[in-house]
């Protein structure tokens, strides 16, 4: 039994070279994983978030148990994920930290553990490039980023490897080295689409055809009026944005109802409140994947998707980069006993 008890273990750079740093393989695994949620086909429990810091720290330090099953027989795993917001600074390290675990549904014995902080980033992009395709204005050419770390690089990356029609980047950080070194790189890498440096943060919302705010704040700064017409927002680090831009958007999306209302996040805040609802919800995005519910359906809408972040999107994720790994002889094979 020793010799056949074995799990797969799986590094940064081997989750690489599977096609983990290629938005391709995230856009693919993700549309299956959120339509197999939409029909149901998923076991996701609320994760839960363990925060040592108190009532004064900062929201985004905590570690978060992100457990779920996708498919049939499909795969069970979990991501275990960490994050300090000054971690960059301080430590000089990349602010958050994660491992997947990957359990065989069938007995329940691990198969796999990997490197999760890479799978993570880059299945947040993806949900942004699946939402740009079904909610974006059509041949849209701006995209705006507020917040150009680890995350908004990736983002912006994987919006450039699907979308040949964006024409400018607009870019804008509370670091401008941070803004000033994306930008660059974007241009060296893309000699095709401009990259600007904004002054402020609204400057750039307003001129984006997509907008994605990926930062670390605990405050809405981000308010309905900075929207231009037709505008999609994606609200990846979910506090940027005001109440105002869900009551006053033409619809409100998010990948999962009970994950985004919980954790006093503005949506949670805007039903507490009985000024926001289920009912007014337009759709969570598998169900427009699957074609049950009308994505975009004209030029003028304003549009927010509202992604909390899944643990379906991960396991899917996961999944195939286990799968590419054990067919290709990638990463090492250890003994669980």
């Amino acid at each position: 039994m020793e010799d056949t008890v074995r799990m797969l273990y799986l590094s940064r750079s081997d989750v690489a070279a599977v096609g983990g740093e290629h938005s391709d393989l995230y856009v693919g695994a993700l549309r299956d994983g959120l339509i197999a949620h939409a029909r149901g086909e998923t076991v996701q429990p609320l994760k839960p978030y363990l925060r040592t810091d108190g009532p004064g720290g900062h929201i985004a330090d905590r570690i978060i148990a992100m457990p779920a099953h996708v498919g049939e027989p499909g795969m069970s795993g979990i991501k275990w994920i960490g994050s300090k917001h000054d971690n960059p600074t301080r430590e000089g390290k990349e602010r958050a930290s994660a491992l997947i675990v990957l359990n065989d549904p069938a007995t329940k014995y691990p198969v796999a553990v990997m490197e999760g902080s890479l799978i993570s980033a880059w299945r947040t992009a993806g949900v942004t490039c699946l939402a740009a395709r079904h909610l974006a204005v059509s041949g849209f050419t701006d995209v705006s980023l507020v917040g150009c770390g680890l995350i908004g690089s990736t983002q912006a990356t994987a919006l450039l490897q699907q979308f040949d029609h964006i024409t400018t980047v607009h870019l804008y950080d509370v670091n401008q080295d941070a803004a000033n070194a994306l930008s660059e790189r974007i241009m060296r890498e893309h000699p095709n689409v401009k990259a600007v440096v904004a002054g402020s943060a609204e400057d750039a919302v307003g001129q984006g055809d997509l907008v994605v705010p990926c930062t670390v704040t605990d405050k809405p700064y981000i308010t309905f009026s900075w929207l231009k017409r037709g505008a999609l927002l994606c609200n990846v680090s979910i506090m940027d944005v005001h109440k105002d831009v869900f009551l006053g958007a033409d619809k409100v999306v998010v990948d999962d109802w009970e994950q985004s209302n919980r954790e006093k996040k503005i949506i949670n805040q805007l039903v507490l409140e009985g000024s926001f609802s289920r009912e007014q919800l337009h759709a969570e995005l598998g169900e427009i994947l699957a074609g049950e519910r009308p994505g975009r359906d004209n030029d003028d809408e304003i549009i927010v998707l509202n992604p909390m972040g899944m643990a379906v999107e991960d396991i899917a994720c996961a999944g195939e980069v286990y799968r590419r790994a054990a067919e290709s002889g990638t990463g090492t094979w250890l003994s669980l006993y």
